[in-house]
């Protein structure tokens, strides 16, 4: 008993702590309301001025990091395709002041409009490559990049994905065979059924590999019938 009246006895001295300052400040004639005030003007005051660095460092890039998108997207199949990043003022956030909207213009007199509302599925999934290609970091993840396109642009893509793979680690998703056999190591994504049904993934040896890409072309029978041709 002792012993535990003893441990509160300090715990009501340091609840009347912040009281006691209180008062001893409110006796010197300090208003705490205007402390208050005044620390908030502070941090509002650093906000505006770490935005303000953070703006102009945007700023600074805008243009080379649009320069190197463009560029980019011309060798992933989009010709006259240009790029441009802006900047628009908006409310202060964590991420600064700034909104950024990516332009883009597939053909030669369009004029440049917002990415997200005039791109199609294919071209929105290319500007999302070149854009990974000139700001991701040391571990990019793509989830069927791929998606709508194929062909020679589909080359091209896997071409971008195995030149981004000697810098960084890649690791992509794909239904397409033009990707899949420029990759390093393949891995097969499996739907088990059961309750629940789960998924595997496992890799693949060579002989493997070579069997996979036959199926995503179209399985061993389509193939024998395209050397048959």
């Amino acid at each position: 008993m002792p012993a535990a009246a003893s441990a509160a006895t300090p715990t009501r001295s340091c609840s009347r702590a912040p009281a006691r300052r209180e008062l001893a400040a409110l006796e010197e004639g300090k208003d705490p309301t205007a402390a208050a005030a005044e620390a908030l003007a502070a941090a509002e005051a650093d906000v505006d001025r770490l935005a303000g660095v953070l703006s102009e460092a945007r700023r600074a890039a805008l243009a080379p990091f649009s320069r190197a998108v463009a560029e980019e997207l011309h060798g992933i199949g989009m010709g006259d395709g240009e790029f441009r990043a802006e900047l628009r003022e908006r409310a202060p956030s964590a991420a600064g002041v700034d909104e950024v909207t990516f332009l883009v213009r597939p053909n030669t007199g369009l004029p440049f409009a917002p990415v997200a509302e005039t791109a199609s599925g294919g071209e929105l999934s290319r500007v999302a490559l070149a854009i990974a290609a000139v700001a991701g970091g040391e571990t990019m993840v793509f989830d069927e990049i791929d998606a709508g396109i194929g062909g020679e642009t589909a080359n091209a893509v896997g071409r971008t994905l195995q030149r981004l793979g000697e810098r960084a680690q890649v690791l992509t998703i794909t239904h397409l065979p033009q990707i899949a056999s420029l990759a390093d190591r393949h891995f097969r994504v499996e739907k088990i059924p059961g309750d629940p049904t789960h998924t595997r993934i496992g890799p693949l040896a060579d002989d493997d590999r070579r069997e996979e890409i036959e199926r995503m072309l179209g399985g061993g029978e389509f193939l024998s019938t395209v050397r048959q041709r």
